[in-house]
């Protein structure tokens, strides 16, 4: 069985929305709901991956499976810290209360342990970084409790940038990019080895950071735009510069990231995911795709179903053709390799 790293799940807000005393043993014991529980993880050979906190909207009556919906609404930041700080401190009781068969984890090394162990290994990511303050107080405290990933905005505006909306078919080319704050924001990253993650930046905040950082670029769970035209997708070029730059795309299993018409039904083959890895590996190369998968935030093809239907996936990149090697890059080692780029050593203990 290949193991599986992951580069984007959204188990922590499934979660965070279900009553604060089921949350933890749902996870733990399993609940069989959404895509993922730590008993279908363990069975379905998934080793770990990006553990997103993601503010949802306060409110909104928007549906985000709608072709062209309405462009989500600003977020207070007071609603994005509540948030935040409730699925950090979620995650970190998943892991304390998993008897070590969860493990939050800062660096490549404590990844690799936790695999050696057979323990999920949870990287703490946030999507939307509405928490933090326009002049980044609060980073550096959350990165001391373990953030080692972070997508400045989610599909919608901030302080420090302007999130790429939810159309088809558009250009990611959608506004304006980076604002002052997020291009500190940038090299604040790049200073701490926190990943910065492009899925959610609109095409203008792509090539600002493509130009200020020293890091890989990275898009943790996006396809290609030839395939299907959605805002939410790469162009040619965009891969061409992650691949330049020694970086990573992630497959999203996302239907309508996948499906040519842009919609939302379900009815997408394997071989349609397959064609999106295989487009590009085409232009960003072998050790510049992965897995991201968007599992518990997205509806997803039913012939993957949740996070057991993965062997499945793996199975279809057998039968197109993929060797065992790419599929070892696909499926895990390419994730590793790149955070072994991006993230900075631990200071030795004193």
């Amino acid at each position: 069985m290949f193991k599986v790293f992951d580069g984007h799940n959204d188990v922590l807000l499934r979660l965070w929305e279900k009553p604060a005393h089921e949350r933890v043993k749902r996870f733990i014991h399993g609940d069989n709901e959404g895509h993922l529980d730590l008993p279908r993880m363990k069975k379905a050979g998934f080793a770990g991956g990006f553990f997103a906190i993601f503010p949802p909207p306060e409110a909104s009556s928007a549906n985000y499976s709608d072709p062209n919906p309405p462009d989500a609404p600003p977020l207070s930041r007071a609603a994005a810290l509540a948030a935040t700080l409730g699925m950090a401190d979620l995650l970190v009781k998943l892991a304390a209360e998993s008897a070590g068969r969860l493990r939050l984890c800062r660096t490549v090394a404590e990844i690799r342990a936790a695999e050696a162990d057979e323990a999920v290994a949870a990287i703490m990511h946030i999507e939307g970084l509405e928490a933090v303050g326009e002049d980044l107080d609060g980073l550096h405290l959350l990165h001391a409790a373990g953030l080692r990933s972070l997508g400045p905005v989610w599909s919608r505006s901030n302080v420090f940038g302007h999130g790429v909306p939810f159309r088809f078919p558009s250009s990611p080319d959608t506004g304006p990019g980076l604002t002052a704050a997020g291009k500190r924001l940038v090299a604040a990253c790049n200073d701490l080895g926190i990943l910065v993650d492009l899925s959610h930046l609109n095409e203008k905040g792509f090539w600002d950071v493509a130009e200020l950082s020293d890091a890989p670029l990275v898009a943790t769970h996006s396809n290609a735009h030839a395939l299907c035209p959605s805002a939410r997708n790469l162009t040619d070029a965009q891969l061409k510069a992650i691949s330049q730059s020694r970086g990573v795309v992630g497959l999203n299993y996302a239907v309508g990231f996948l499906r040519a018409d842009g919609g939302w039904g379900r009815d997408v083959s394997l071989d349609v995911l397959v064609a999106h890895a295989a487009r590009m590996i085409e232009v960003a190369g072998e050790n510049g795709v992965a897995l991201g998968s968007d599992f518990d935030g997205a509806d997803i093809p039913d012939a993957i179903g949740d996070v057991l239907g993965l062997p499945r996936l793996i199975r279809a990149m057998e039968q197109a053709g993929f060797g065992a090697a790419l599929i070892r890059k696909i499926t895990h080692d390419n994730w590793l390799s790149v955070l072994e780029r991006t993230w900075k050593p631990e200071p030795l203990a004193s």
